[in-house]
């Protein structure tokens, strides 16, 4: 299942590259000596997490599932912060320690035993995985989404189908390879493409952050489909998960404003007759982006007037 979800998602969206994009433009990059080991870390990532995501639910509730997953935002931003020295708020941080409180208590088959569940542990293992693979992606930034899910997808799903090979597992019947890949490429590849755009204008770390939205939706599924109730530490988790998540999307809003400028140049052009240059000066108007707990006081740099140009006054505005 896991080798088809994969290849939906490949397949699917190199179908809808092909018929969306014009035929000149149909050509994806050569892969670079800097992009291989992180499209290779990619792929076989993308190949453990979902084997042991499919493991772990074979003994893990829906609902559990879902809100353990959530343990991936905690996963991706410490390693942004760890392997790839991305700044981490102090909101982001307790958003972490929440999923993390909130992942070890759904982790348990009970409070007086304290065991903790084989297939939960497994469920944080993928989540793991799927963290340190979002980084990978993150270093692949100069790539079309389209790229990327096209070779995650067509690359982890024929891994993970040669895994199942090998470990002689049942092959499923046609009607059921369909309906996978088709859901592969609704719940990963259009899911993977949306997240890989995002990942280009906040990060990593904040992306996940987002990302923090998709396990409720996937516990209303669970409660609407299996029709479960759950133990009483998933609501616990649940309240924990749901304060996380405040805190990782409020940390993620930004405050647009707009403010004057004036700047000063000289002006080469002016009295050419008597080759006395000339002080202009002009104004404008422009946007900048904050974080909430930056907006009382921040400073920023402007592009000087060596940097920038247009026909009014070449390398000046």
């Amino acid at each position: 299942m896991a080798a088809f979800l994969y290849l939906g998602a490949g397949v699917g969206m190199l179908g809808l590259w092909y018929f969306s994009t014009p035929k000149t433009d149909r050509h994806i990059a050569p892969i670079t000596k800097d992009e291989k080991p992180y499209i290779l870390g990619m792929v076989l990532l993308d190949i453990l997490a979902p084997t042991l995501l499919m493991f772990g639910l074979r003994s893990t509730l829906a609902a559990n599932a879902s809100l353990l997953n959530n343990f991936e935002i905690a996963a991706t931003s410490l390693i942004a912060l760890l392997l790839f020295k991305e700044a981490i708020s102090r909101r982001l941080w307790v958003g972490i320690g929440l999923v993390t409180l909130a992942s070890v208590l759904l982790s348990l088959e009970g409070f007086s035993s304290f065991r903790f569940s084989s297939g939960s542990l497994l469920i944080l293992g993928a989540s793991t995985a799927w963290g340190l693979e979002n980084n990978f992606t993150r270093k692949l930034s100069n790539r079309t989404s389209s790229d990327i899910v096209i070779i995650k997808g067509i690359g982890s799903g024929l891994g993970s189908l040669l895994l199942a090979l090998l470990t002689r597992e049942t092959f499923p019947q046609v009607g059921f390879i369909v309906l996978t890949m088709l859901l592969g490429f609704v719940a990963y590849g259009l899911s993977i493409n949306y997240y890989v755009k995002a990942q280009k204008q906040l990060g990593a770390a904040k992306t996940s952050a987002y990302y923090a939205i998709a396990p409720f939706l996937g516990v209303i599924f669970s409660f609407l489909i299996f029709r479960t109730l759950p133990m009483p530490t998933f609501w616990a988790g649940l309240v924990l998960m749901a304060a996380a998540s405040w805190f990782l999307i409020t940390d993620t809003i930004s405050i647009q404003h707009t403010h004057p400028h004036k700047h000063t140049r000289i002006d080469h052009r002016s009295n050419v007759d008597d080759g006395v240059p000339v002080l202009v000066e002009y104004s404008h108007t422009h946007f900048h982006a904050h974080q909430r707990e930056n907006e009382e006081q921040h400073d920023h740099a402007h592009p000087s007037d060596k940097d920038s140009g247009s026909a009014d006054f070449p390398g000046g505005v």
